[in-house]
Order: structure tokens, then sequence, then C-alpha cells
């Protein structure tokens, strides 16, 4: 059996083709690039039956991933994260069952993890020796680890706001580092002028096509732990939205294989009231946002005041009935409580914005009392200590408590 069933990229607009055994970036329409695979073989060649035994992490679906050769695997255990059952706040919003996929589980302390692993790994395999990209935060620090895994060279530009423990990441990792004294967005035009001096190739959210294939093994996780069934919503916090148009290609995909059946769940794309670009197209019915002037919120990774790969997004929320929804930062930093308290789960103030999002959603009866929900922790909370702020007594020595 090959390692990959790989077939070819396509634009994600016009539908152009492109060899997966070079180099690309963006088509040439200036859309992004996706990964298309063999299926038709696979379904006569891989069974589910055939996961048993195998390593519990992301490349145990190496078949559906794009790297051709085990020897370019750059990996630090990531995958294969928690789904856990949330008891209480299920009784506490009525709700048949909740459960959340903890990505501050995996190595670097994030989903992007899951992105930086098979895009280094096919960098490597590519023969890509520098890399360049804008970040948030997260996925610079994934990015760079990984690249120093690699020994590929990576030069990483993040806002000056950002975690500062993301900071440290990279430059531990022996990164070139920058802040800029803006937005992501502004990190971006830095790295795209930057390419195109220095030749380095750009890893930039869906400038590259493979991101998104690690990203989407979070959707076959899913499927995987539920035992192949389908839950009925799926919650994801949206920024840039790398993972939840990979959560949705993977649910293709497999229905494709057979390996699911019926209607995939509802999407929903989770955004903060302070950067809602996604959300304000989808209330208007938009196939594309528009910019999000003076974006500002706590929950820094969704803070991307326009994705490349937006329309990507909306189809799949479009296509699966789903929704989007922009919560207040109050709201985020008192479900990120409130999960610790009842479930004693420290999430990332995203992930707060996730389950914040399905409380309104059940309040205004969307998600159904019988339904099964799985809300995306994108990150440990221990990630963000700045956004946590607790007053605690100090007591002298002779003090009794």
């Amino acid at each position: 059996m090959a390692f990959s069933y790989v077939s070819h990229l396509y634009c994600s607009a016009c539908e152009k083709t492109y060899e997966s055994t070079k180099p690309q970036q963006l088509c040439t329409c200036g859309a992004p690039l996706l990964v298309q695979y063999d299926l038709e073989s696979l379904k006569q060649s891989f069974r589910k039956e055939d996961l048993v035994n195998r390593s519990n992490d992301l490349w145990r679906y190496h078949e559906l991933l794009p790297v051709l050769s085990e020897e370019h695997v750059v990996s630090l255990g990531e995958g294969m994260t928690p789904l856990l059952s949330m008891p209480r706040l299920s009784e506490e919003l009525d709700i048949e069952q909740v459960y959340m996929k903890d990505e501050g589980m995996i190595p670097t302390g994030s989903f992007k993890a899951r992105g930086s692993a098979v895009g280094v790994s096919k960098a490597k395999e590519l023969g890509i020796q520098t890399l360049a990209m804008p970040t948030n935060g997260n996925a610079g620090a994934a990015w760079s680890l990984y690249a120093a895994r690699a020994g590929i060279e990576s030069t990483i530009v993040m806002p000056v706001d950002a975690p500062k423990i993301t900071r440290n990441e990279c430059a531990m990792a022996g990164a070139h580092l920058y802040l800029v004294n803006g937005l992501i967005s502004d990190a971006g035009k830095m790295v795209g002028e930057y390419v195109k001096e220095s030749g380095a190739f750009d890893a930039s959210t869906l400038k590259e096509p493979y991101r998104i294939e690690g990203k989407k093994t979070m959707g076959i996780e899913i499927a995987e732990q539920l035992n192949w069934e389908m839950p009925d919503v799926i919650v994801y916090p949206t920024g840039g939205g790398v993972g939840i148009i990979g959560i949705y290609k993977a649910l293709n995909e497999l229905k494709e294989l057979g390996w699911i059946e019926g209607s995939l769940p509802k999407l929903v794309a989770v955004q903060s009231t302070g950067c809602a670009p996604i959300v304000k197209a989808w209330e208007n019915g938009e196939r594309h946002s528009e910019y999000w002037e003076d974006a500002d919120t706590m929950a820094f990774g969704i803070n991307v005041p326009k994705a490349i790969g937006d329309f990507l997004v909306l189809d799949a929320v479009y296509e699966t009935e789903g929704w989007a929804i922009a919560i207040e930062d109050e709201a985020i930093a008192e479900e990120q409580q409130a999960i610790a308290k009842s479930e004693g789960a420290f999430v990332c103030p995203e992930g707060g914005a996730a389950f914040a999002a399905i409380r309104r959603l059940r309040n205004a009866g969307r998600i159904k009392r019988n339904e099964r929900v799985v809300a995306l922790n994108t990150g440990a909370g221990i990630k963000y200590p700045d956004t946590v702020n607790v007053e605690v007594p100090v007591l002298e020595k002779e003090e009794q408590l």
C-alpha cells in the first residue's frame, strides 16, 4: 500500500490543477490551492480496520496526507488529542452530550502543531530550505519548532501584542523573529515583501497547500473517536479559518470513502465581536468578507481582520446549514472560568469563545436538546497568562487560614 494517495493540487476558485511534487503557493488567479487524493483507488485498498495498532498520532492517516515518503515525516507526536465528555456543562445547558476536542494537549500547546507537522514535512520533501510567515503567535511557535526539527530556516513576524510565550518559543527554536506594531495583516504585508526579495517559501495561512491537510486530521479523529458516527454540531473558533475548512474537507473525504454516512455536522464559525468579518458576511449572505477595521480581542488567535480563505469558511458553514456567531470578550473570559470551575479544563480564550457560542446557540434554540455537540479548544489556557486576572490574598507567615 502506498504511503500517500495524493493525486494533485487544484485551485479552490478556478479549479486549475498543479503538481504536488513541486513547491506551490497560490493559484495564478490568487486563490488557495487544495490537495486532491485518489480516493477511488483508496476505496479499494484502505479500510477502517487498517488503523488498528497504528501509531497514536495524526500520521495514522498517512494515506490521506500529502507526504509521499515516510522518511520525510517530521513529527513531535502530534495528533489524537482527547475527545472529552463535558457532563456538567451538558446538564447545565440541557444538551444530550457536549464534548471538547482538547488541542491544548498537543505539542507546542495548540492545534497549530498539526498544520506545521504536515506543512514542514512536505516542505522537507520538496527540498525547501527557508520559509517565512506572519502569525498571531501559536502558528509561528509551531512552525519555528518543527522547522528546527527538520533543519529548515524560519523567519517569523508577529504583532507586538501577541502572547509573549509564543515569542519565546520562536526565539528558542532559532527562528529569525520580528515584531510589528500592528496586526497580523501588517505582518503579512512585511512577509510578502520579504519573500519577494529573499526567495523564501511563503508559509502564510493558505498560501501553501499543506497546513490545511494537517488540521483536517481533527475532523478524522472526531469521526474515529465517535466510532464513525457524526456529531450534530461542531463549533470552531475561527480566525484564518484553516481548521474549519480542514474539518469540512476531511468529513467530505471520509464520506466519499464510505467511512461515514448521512448529513455532515452543522459547522459553526465563532469569532469575537471585536473582530467578526466572517460573522458579518454570513449574516449578510455574502461569500466573501470585508476587512474588519480596528480589530481587537483578547482571543488573539482569532484576531484576523481578513482571511484569504474566507469564502471557503463561509462555504463550509452554508453547505452544512451551520451558523457564524460573534462573542464579546467579557463573555469569553466568563466562559473560560466557568469551564475551569465546572469541568476542570483551563481552555484558551478561543476555546472559551466556542463554549460561549454553544451556550448562546442553545439559548436561542438553534442547538437542540437531543443533539451531540463538539467544541474545539484550540490551545492550552496556560499559554495566555496575561488574559487571566485574579486577586489572591497574601498571608503573613504568622496568619491562619
